[in-house]
């Protein structure tokens, strides 16, 4: 933290605090052992620290410098901490004042952290600086002689003069994007008595050299009587400066400005005002402290702009947090002529919980003693604590009845949602509505609680769930049901949802992700690397007349095996921890489809579950990764279904077969069967790759599908990066979608109705060529005799009804009727087709 110099009358003796410890600088000459004439000016530094133990500030450290020049009059002018452009830092700084001859020589100095002492700056006047010299951030040093202002910066170090003629410079400080900026008062010529008339604000940018606009700053009316100015906040808008402030004025007043508009004003106790500045204490309200000529000072709240306290003979103010508290306080100084360290006598209060005083000085006495006198300035603390504290409690009371009424609507919501979703009707009281959101459009009944709604659903949990469990896997909790064979489902039809049950009358809906999952436990076929190919033997079904081949190729497909079905949901834990220990009600939502669109909605209670951050700790509920090749706890197989990242890829290689993908599987990625879902490769690989499950399903010799369950994207990465390497330099790779869980279902029919679009197409070739045949037979023997004829008209009527089944068949392909149906039908009529032509 950084603060101005003290307020000090002893020019040979300047305080200074930075970062929480007091600088304490002395100016004074030394003479050599050897001889008494010569005399060495010499500038000591001491950093004190105060101890809260011992109530007294200790000596940290020292260092001094030496100066250059002999038999000259030294003092200190100033002494603040600006930033230094070389490192960004900010550091205190020193301007030191030699005059000898009339020629005033001044440097300024920088003070590091190891009390070395730098030459930054030096140059020489013809006259002596007074108040009006600034130390800015660069450093850059401004002060004002004969209604001009100049300047000298670190960059260019030579003096230069600013083209605006100013009366006075009320501030000077860095705004963002413009540097530099002075604002002061200009004072125009006019013969007119009224001064204040010939006054006016500029605002005037150093570094791009250009007067700004000042409407927003401060009115004109107040240019003749404010002295010091404190900025608050700038901002720029339209290439309008906008300010608020804080402006002391000759009327012994403090008046807030926001946007050129004035908002409060302060009466002062004490006259001639000089610096103001803003201590953050730790109370909701600051104060500004505002120091005076006459070694007096006084604190104003920010708030209301009321006199907090005030202290007479005052040796110096500081403000800094000096008790390590990471609030601000202000440190008091008095100076004893019996003592000369006047770090002896002080007091550091934040006004309201932080007072720390010297032995010497009682303070606490003299305030019990000025509050019990009338109109004393401590009397005015008490009240304004007290309307604060009445404000604060006011505001925590308007707080407590709106999250109670929040949490109300969102309880009764709930309650709405979940009857909602039972088919439930509820009768709601008019008093109960005001507090009901539209959410649902249904009234709920408060009485009954959610076990007794989802009682006559029971029988049908009994029925449709055989078992719910629960695990956490890194951030998620992760909830799993398993369904009986007989319940059909999809992710479209069906939802998984948990309800947070922490009191009767409060339950909330938990965002979820769901996923159906179905596997298969039979057992794979003898040779993996080459599955039997489906529909392969229907294309090579002959159309010859005395063929016998009827092979079924249905009927040699694998045996149809045991399917296993769980629903998961996915949620995440740790806000959930946060409550300690919770429940949860686990609820199955299932929409069956009945009277062709018509869909009946319908909620099977699974069950509850419970869970504390203590479970965690102990590894409960946690998930164990197998270490044989069997699976050791199935539903922790699950888990990894659920809440690792899905990838399909469908891989095609045109001139090779995919024998490769075993290699792969076996040897780079050392993957193991599942006993229980042989169609699942479990990864023992260590590092990232370990648990990562694959499933490969080979359709045909070079095509096949490969679905990737791993935890993040760069697994995937480097899955496919050793896929690469094994399979051959033709493959093909093709990223499936999965809107589905059912589109390796739907792959396969859309692959099947293309092989029997190509058999349409042969079985078409081939009746044209027999109807071809048909018409040359009856040209050729048009001439035989009407028994012939009659007989060939015979065959024509027999086979005119085929043919128009055989067109409506083709029609009801076009349609997209059932196609293992249609392809028997038609491999009838031609087989009837070719025997009546024999």
């Amino acid at each position: 933290m950084i603060s101005k110099q003290a307020m000090s009358s002893n020019e040979q003796e300047r305080l200074l605090c930075y970062n929480g410890e007091v600088l304490v600088f002395q100016l004074c000459k030394r003479k050599f052992a050897d001889t008494g004439a010569a005399k060495t000016p010499i500038l000591h530094v001491r950093r004190m620290v105060f101890d809260k133990g011992t109530r007294v500030f200790a000596q940290k450290s020292t260092g001094f410098f030496c100066m250059e020049e002999e038999n000259s009059h030294f003092k200190i002018i100033c002494c603040s901490c600006v930033s230094d452009l070389r490192t960004g830092l900010s550091l205190p700084h020193v301007m030191i004042q030699s005059e000898k001859d009339n020629v005033f020589n001044y440097f300024l100095l920088l003070l590091h952290s190891t009390n070395k002492f730098e030459k930054r700056l030096s140059f020489k006047l013809g006259y002596e600086l007074k108040d009006s010299l600034r130390v800015l951030n660069g450093p850059l040093i401004l002060w004002r002689h004969v209604k001009a202002v100049f300047c000298i910066s670190s960059k260019t170090g030579t003096v230069v003069s600013v083209p605006v003629n100013f009366s006075s410079v009320v501030w000077a400080g860095e705004i963002g994007n413009l540097g530099i900026v002075l604002l002061g008062c200009t004072q125009r010529p006019s013969k007119s008595d009224c001064a204040i008339w010939n006054t006016k604000f500029c605002v005037y940018s150093l570094d791009h050299q250009e007067i700004l606009p000042d409407t927003y700053v401060i009115p004109h009316a107040y240019s003749s009587v404010v002295t010091c100015v404190h900025v608050c906040a700038t901002e720029l808008v339209n290439n309008q400066l906008r300010m608020s402030l804080i402006a002391l004025t000759q009327k012994n007043q403090l008046i807030s400005f926001h946007n050129g508009t004035p908002e409060s004003v302060c009466q002062l106790p004490f006259g001639d005002p000089c610096t103001v500045q803003l201590m953050d204490s730790s109370g909701e309200d600051s104060l500004f402290i505002v120091s005076f000529r006459s070694s007096d000072a006084c604190a104003v709240w920010k708030k209301n702009f009321q006199i907090a306290t005030k202290w007479e003979k005052i040796f110096s103010v500081l403000i800094d947090d000096f008790i390590g508290a990471g609030t601000e306080q202000v440190l008091l100084l008095w100076k004893s002529f019996l003592d000369s360290d006047c770090l002896t006598s002080f007091k550091i209060t934040d006004l309201v919980s932080i007072n720390y005083s010297s032995d010497a000085l009682d303070c606490s006495e003299d305030i019990l003693i000025e509050d019990i006198e009338k109109n004393s300035p401590h009397s005015l603390v008490i009240p304004a604590l007290e309307r604060r504290l009445k404000i604060g409690l006011a505001s925590v009371q308007d707080l407590q009845q709106h999250l109670l009424l929040k949490e109300k609507v969102i309880s009764k919501s709930c309650k709405a949602l979940i009857n909602l979703v039972q088919g439930k009707t509820d009768i709601t009281s008019s008093t109960e509505e005001e507090y009901l959101v539209p959410l649902c459009g249904e009234k709920e009944n408060p009485v009954h609680t959610f076990d007794e709604k989802i009682s006559d659903d029971l029988k049908d949990s009994e029925h449709l769930i055989e078992k719910m469990w629960y695990r956490v896997m890194d951030d998620s909790l992760v909830v799993g049901v398993k369904t009986t064979s007989s319940l059909q489902l999809s992710l479209n039809d069906v939802t998984l949802s948990l309800l947070l049950d922490q009191a009767c009358d409060s339950s909330f809906l938990l965002k979820c992700q769901n996923r159906v999952i179905k596997l298969s436990t039979g057992s794979l076929p003898a040779s993996p690397s080459m599955p039997y190919e489906v529909g392969s033997e229907a294309k090579r079904i002959k159309l010859t007349l005395h063929s016998k081949e009827e092979k079924s190729f249905v009927c040699q497909q694998p045996s149809k095996k045991d399917c296993v079905q769980i629903i998961t949901a996915v949620t995440s834990l740790p806000p959930l921890l946060a409550l300690n220990n919770f429940c949860c009600i686990v609820l199955l939502q299932i929409r069956e489809r009945k009277n062709g669109n018509h869909s009946e909605n319908r909620s099977v209670p699974c069950g509850r579950l419970f869970l504390s951050l203590e479970d965690i700790s102990r590894g409960k509920y946690l998930v164990t990764f197998p270490k044989n090749e069997s699976v050791e706890n199935m539903e922790d197989f699950f888990v990894l279904l659920a809440a690792l990242h899905k990838f399909c890829f469908q891989i095609t290689s045109s001139g090779h077969t995919l024998t490769s993908m075993r290699t792969w599987l076996l040897e780079y990625m050392q993957c193991e069967v599942i006993k229980e879902f042989p169609e699942m490769w479990f990864c023992k690989r260590p590092g990232s790759f370990y648990g990562t499950l694959f499933n490969w399903k080979q359709r045909t010799l070079c095509e096949g599908i490969l679905i990737v369950y791993c935890r993040n994207q760069t697994v995937l990465f480097q899955c496919l990066h050793y896929l690469i390497r094994v399979l051959p330099v033709n493959c093909f790779f093709k990223k499936l979608k999965l809107g589905s869980e059912d589109f390796l279902i739907d792959h396969l029919a859309l692959t099947l109705e293309k092989e029997l679009v190509t058999l349409t197409s042969s079985l078409f070739s081939a009746l044209a060529e027999v109807e071809s045949n048909f018409v040359q037979q009856y040209e050729a023997s048009k001439n035989k005799s009407s028994v012939i004829v009659a007989s060939l008209s015979d065959r024509e009527e027999k086979i005119h009804p085929y043919r128009k089944e055989l067109q409506r068949e083709k029609q009801q392909i076009t349609l997209g009727m059932n196609l293992k149906k249609e392809t028997i039908q038609e491999r009838k009529i031609l087989f009837t087709l070719t025997k009546k032509d024999s």
